[in-house]
Order: structure tokens, then sequence, then C-alpha cells
């Protein structure tokens, strides 16, 4: 399982002798004024000292004290090294005013906001945006409407598109995200309201016990288009539901089509086992392509576990993404200020930053690696093939081999086990053992002979089913694993495709199971596992073509693997 240490290692805050400031201050809800009129509040964290400080300010929905903005980058240790900085509660939550609509105002309120942090007395000028998720998203929402003052962003566990891995991907809705963002972000609604207290403390117990039972209750209601929880409280949605019926409302977080526009560097931050792992890379290569410098950094995390353990694999301390070096620069906080001082500071400040474009941790050897570009140019597809039995090789069939298939019924889908998610916490993601699932009849396993050698896999996996259903719509789920020694089965990543109509006819599919850096080692077995569902991930096809209606029939799936209709998964493999 390799090292279980979590002995973090220490190092100075100011590694290259920077002396850091012996004070700073706090001023609480300090206003910003949108050009609508509308006032915005934030906290700002400033070094004692009569300045100027570069700044750099965050944006968020979840309350400008909450600890995860510390995890992101810790405001105090900022000041300490010299900037000031801003967290700012978005429109509508906690103590900004307006009215709260998920994305829909985060770009002109960016643009003021960064604006506003720029003429505040102490400010050199220069902003700099940080954060991740929904606060990755606030920034790409400011770049896109290009305020002078910014100078340079860092988005961290952000999409690119929110049809691919917010709001849906492959088709299918981001079911397990959507209802408890919607809830937890509700009681802030709630907390607002004018209700008196007695009827605001029963609400809030409703909400809480909507969301512990969830897991057995409240994703199985259907339709999911009118989900009774998100009905009875009327609380603003994440927008997966909302753009079923709006495609227009995908529009407001969509950073894909848009990297022409932000002019400022950027650096990026993303997790392997992270909801948002391929937009991160995306967004990586959209800015490399317009000139920018750009900058990625992709460790072995989920959204929200960044140390061991991840899943149930430990990765080292060397995986760590705080307290523990993971570049030369320090941790991940490290790296991000250095980001800033380069951007930020006039003139610039002798800086510790790599040279390369990327640097990612390779699962399996737990180490770092320095590339020149992603994709990683010493990575080669390489097919391997599914095979009647079970078996996975890199030979292709050379005859008419029986087809292999199992009965999927959305009464009793699939469950997910680990991932690439962000769920409730009884669904933790990362790598998880996945007997559990495999042992089920709707669920096809294969498997490759123990490997002869080290295997490294860098770079986008993809799937290509030739398959049929028995029902019109239905689904294909496929999952790329490790088999240890010990038949222990870890998922690596995975994909959807949702067919909606002509699934009953035999044809070529193409499942993207996003990106990895993985060395599977000699002894071990590749596996991949094929199913029609991973609930409550994703929602149920409901196999009828029908996704509004509380119907469900079960269908018999069908996947080729013969000379004609091959099957296989296409594997990076670096030499």
């Amino acid at each position: 399982m390799g090292s279980d240490s979590d002995t973090a290692l220490d190092h100075s805050p100011a590694r290259d002798g920077r002396s850091a400031p012996p004070s700073m201050e706090i001023d609480f809800d300090v206003p910003a004024l949108m050009r609508d009129g509308t006032t915005l509040r934030a906290n700002v964290y400033r070094p004692s000292g009569t300045g100027p400080f570069p700044t750099l300010l965050t944006r968020t929905p979840y309350g400008k004290e909450s600890l995860e903005v510390a995890t992101m980058l810790d405001p105090i240790k900022a000041a300490r090294e010299g900037f000031m900085v801003i967290v700012q509660d978005t429109r509508g939550r906690f103590s900004s005013d307006g009215e709260w609509e998920p994305f829909r105002f985060e770009g002109v309120d960016g643009f003021d906001s960064v604006e506003w942090a720029a003429g505040l007395p102490l400010s050199n000028g220069k902003v700099g945006l940080f954060g991740e998720s929904y606060l990755g998203s606030t920034q790409w929402s400011a770049a896109i409407e290009q305020p002078p003052s910014l100078k340079a962003i860092a988005p961290a566990l952000t999409w690119a598109d929110p049809m691919d891995g917010l709001f849906a991907r492959g088709g299918a809705v981001e079911l397990g995200l959507t209802i408890p963002w919607t809830l937890e972000t509700g009681l802030d609604s709630l907390a607002r309201s004018e209700a008196s207290a007695e009827d605001t403390d029963r609400l809030i117990g409703a909400v809480l016990d909507d969301y512990d039972g969830l897991a057995a209750e409240g994703y199985w209601e259907l339709p999911v288009a009118t989900n009774s929880i998100l009905e009875r409280y009327r609380f603003q949605e994440l927008g997966a539901i909302k753009a079923l019926g709006e495609p227009g409302v995908a529009d407001w977080c969509r950073v894909a089509g848009r990297y022409d526009r932000v002019e400022v560097p950027s650096l990026h931050i993303a997790g392997w086992y992270d909801v948002f792992l391929q937009g991160t890379i995306d967004n990586f290569l959209g800015m490399v392509g317009t000139g920018q410098e750009s900058r990625l950094v992709v460790g072995p995390w989920t959204h929200g576990r960044f140390a061991d353990p991840i899943g149930e694999i430990a990765f080292g301390a060397r995986g760590a993404r705080y307290e523990a070096p993971n570049n030369r620069c320090g941790d991940t906080t490290d790296l991000q200020l250095d980001w800033f001082r380069r951007h930020l500071t006039e003139p610039k400040e002798t800086l510790s930053l790599p040279d390369t474009q990327v640097r990612l941790f390779v699962m399996g050897r737990n180490e770092w690696r320095d590339l020149s570009a992603w994709p990683d140019t010493g990575s080669q597809g390489e097919r391997w093939f599914l095979h009647h039995g079970g078996g996975i090789t890199t030979s292709p069939p050379e005859s008419a081999e029986p087809h292999s298939e199992y009965v999927y019924d959305p009464g009793d889908p699939t469950p997910t086990l680990g991932g690439q998610i962000l769920l409730v916490p009884a669904i933790p993601g990362g790598p998880v053992d996945q007997g559990s699932i495999e042992g089920r009849e709707d669920v096809c396993v294969f498997t490759t002979a123990p490997l002869e050698r080290d295997i490294e896999v860098t770079g986008r996996v993809r799937v290509v089913l030739h398959a049929v259903s028995s029902a019109t719509s239905t689904d294909w789920v496929v999952r790329l694993c490790e088999v240890w020694p010990d038949g222990r089965a870890f998922n690596v990543c995975d994909g959807i495709l949702r067919v909606s109509s002509g699934a009953d006819s035999l044809r070529r599919r193409e499942i993207d199971l996003w990106s990895t850096s993985k060395v599977f080692k000699a002894g071990r077995r590749i596996r991949v596992d094929i199913a029609s569902s991973s609930f409550p991930r994703w929602d149920r096809n409901l196999n009828t073509g029908d996704q509004g209606s509380s119907m469900f029939v079960s269908a018999r799936q069908r996947i080729c693997h013969d000379v004609d209709h091959p099957s296989y998964i296409e594997l990076p493999v670096t030499s």
C-alpha cells in the first residue's frame, strides 16, 4: 500500500530567506459597492506596516469565516509573508447583500471586486485571485470580464465545461453532487429568512434529516427533475436540475471556449480523484493555447482529502498537499505564494518556481515528476482488448468470440464505490476496493494475467465498446482498476456514456475515463469493470427513453468482443 506515515515535514514559511512581518491586522465586514448598488462584504487580512502590498482575493458562497478557505491558501500565513488577503462573501451569501443565484452574477461582481480590492489604501494595485471549486469558478468568471487590475489567477479543482463533471457527465446528471450541495448552501438561506426562530430551527432540523437520509432515500426519488426534497425547500439549486430545462444556465459558469478572453497567467491545481480533474487539465491546456504563462500541478487528492489516507490507500507524506514539501518551493501554499510574487510584485522577487509547466504525482511509484508539457510526450496509446471469459490481452480477437452480457435493473442499480466523486460523507471518494460490487450479476469484469513488468499509464484513458441493449436508451459505465496480489481491486478512473436513443442497435460506443498517472506494478493485474450505473453519483437511466418519468424497465446488456466488433481499453503507456 506504500508508505502509511503521516509525519508532516516542517519547513520555514520564508524558504528563500525573506523575513515575515512580525504582526498582522484583520478588518471585518469591509464593504464593497457593486455597479448595481449592491454591497458585498469581506474580511481583509493585512500585514502591519505602510505597504503597499500585493493583493490576493477570493470570493466564496460558503462564508468568509469558513475554515475551508485556509485549506486553499491560509490568509494568515499569506499576510505574514507580505500579502494583503481579501476573503469576500459572494452576492446574497452570509454578510453580503443581494439575491443569491449560483454563478449568475460572478462575472460582473468579480470584475467590480477586483477593481475595488486594487483601490484599497494599502494595495499595490495588482490583484491575484485564488480558491478552488466554486471559488475557482469565480476566478474564471472575473478573468473572462478582464478587470484591468487582475494580474494572475490560481484556480484549483475547477471544471471547464459544467456539462462534463459539474452538472452532468457523459449525458448523465451529477445527481450525487447537486442535491447535497443544494441542501448545504440552503442552510444560509434559512438563516437569512424572515421566519421566526422556532420555524427556522424546525426547518434546519428537517434539512439536516433529509441530508443524512440522502443515501437511503432522497437520492432514489423519481423523477429526478422534480425531486421532492428540492421542491420542498425551494433552495437555489446548484444548476444540474435547472439545466435540464434551461440549457443556457450552463453558460453562467462555462470556461471552455472562452480562454482567449483570459489575459493573465494561470496556475492550475488538480487531484487525480477529484470530481473536476479533467476540467482543470482542460483549462490548463486551453490557457497554454493562448500563449499565457500556465502551470499545472496534479496530486493524488480527492475534492476534499489532501493527505493520507486517500480513500483506502496511503500515498506517503510526499503526496500531501500541505505541510510536507511537494516541490522545491515548499508545499502547495508556498507554490501559490511564489506564483503570486512572480506576477504581483515589481520588481519581481527572486523565486524558486520550477522551470517546467507540469508537475504531477505518479501514483504507484508515489513520487512527483516534472514534465515540459501535457500530455506526456513519452506516452503512447496501447489497445488492451477484452475477451470472452473475462480476459484482457494486447492481442485483438481472432475469431467469433461469444459476447458477454448482464441485466441492468434501475430498481437495483450498481452502487457508487469511491472514485472521482463529491457525494455525502457516507459515500467517500478516492481509491476503494471494488470487491463488493464486482461480485454483482450486473457487472462484467475483465482482467489481465499478472503483469511481468511495471506499466506506467500517464495520460487520458478511453474505452471503446461494441455494445447493444434490449432498451432504446441505457448507460454504459466503465472503470479501470488495479488488482493487488491479495485480490483487492482499487479503482483508478472511470466514466459514463448515456445513449439516449438507439441503444438497441449494435454500435461502437466510446467512453471517456478522463486522465491519470498510475504505475501498475509487476505481479499485479489490470482490470476493467463494466456496468450500466454508478448510483447515486449519476442518475439512473430508466431504460425507457423518458427520464422525466418514474417508470423504468430492466434491460439486457450485451458487450461484443469478436473479430468484427472488438472492445478495448486504450491506455497511454509511458516508455
